[in-house]
């Protein structure tokens, strides 16, 4: 079973979604809301295999809550705005649907996301490590020993305890082997939460060193750090 949240503030929207949704087996709609602060509530505490994502709303648009999230779904989103498209495919985005959305384009991007869920590897190591190639050679980095990571042009650079590491990969798509603990703090940094030692509005301290946080993140930061401190 596929399970899928709906974020959209318009109601007849969702209720088109929810109503096309209904007729596929395999889909459970597990959340419906037009409140995007519900939205990534309900995601830091349970996990969704897809989102269709509306991007023109209140308090914080879909391109926002997609760079807000460290462990992305697969996405779907939903505008009646075309010049969205080529900026949300840099964050994994499986298709883009115009309102009004009719059926045929629903089921057709249905497809895509069912035959990538089904040809997605299986995480390995428990979701302990993180699997990279460093100079042409597959590795195993354990989570815990990650500070944090940060975009380098088309590179990563992976700061842990014994050393940094280079390689070639993108922020979006490393994000699926990380496991809760580590968050976006910046458009170029994701940190491991669980190494903070402190933190304020424009930054978190990680050993010695200073990982920014931005405006837009600087809320969902706090309430993560604030969960993991309980």
């Amino acid at each position: 079973m596929i399970k899928v949240g709906i974020i959209d503030d318009e109601i007849l929207a969702r209720e088109v979604l929810e109503d096309y949704c209904s007729k596929i087996d395999n889909l459970e709609v597990v959340l419906s809301t037009g409140n995007p602060l519900e939205f990534i509530n309900f995601t830091q505490q349970n996990d969704l295999d897809l989102i269709f994502l509306d991007i023109e709303m209140p308090e914080l648009n879909g391109i926002e809550i997609l760079r807000s999230m460290i462990k992305q779904p697969k996405v779907i989103l939903t505008t009646a705005y075309s010049e969205y498209a080529l900026e949300s495919y840099n964050y994994g985005v499986v298709d883009y649907l115009l309102k009004p959305i009719k059926i045929e384009r629903f089921l057709k991007a249905i497809n895509k996301v069912s035959a990538s869920i089904l040809t997605e590897p299986t995480k390995a190591n428990g979701g302990e490590e993180l699997q990279i190639k460093h100079d042409g050679v597959p590795i195993n980095i354990s989570l815990k020993s990650i500070m944090y990571i940060q975009s380098f042009g088309n590179y990563l650079k992976i700061f842990t305890d014994p050393r940094m590491y280079l390689i070639s990969e993108t922020l979006v798509n490393i994000s699926d082997q990380l496991s809760e603990s580590f968050q976006r703090t910046h458009k170029s940094y994701i940190a491991n939460l669980d190494r903070v030692t402190k933190a304020s509005r424009t930054h978190l301290l990680i050993e010695d060193n200073k990982v920014p946080v931005s405006a837009m993140y600087k809320v969902i930061v706090a309430k993560k750090l604030e969960a993991l401190a309980k």
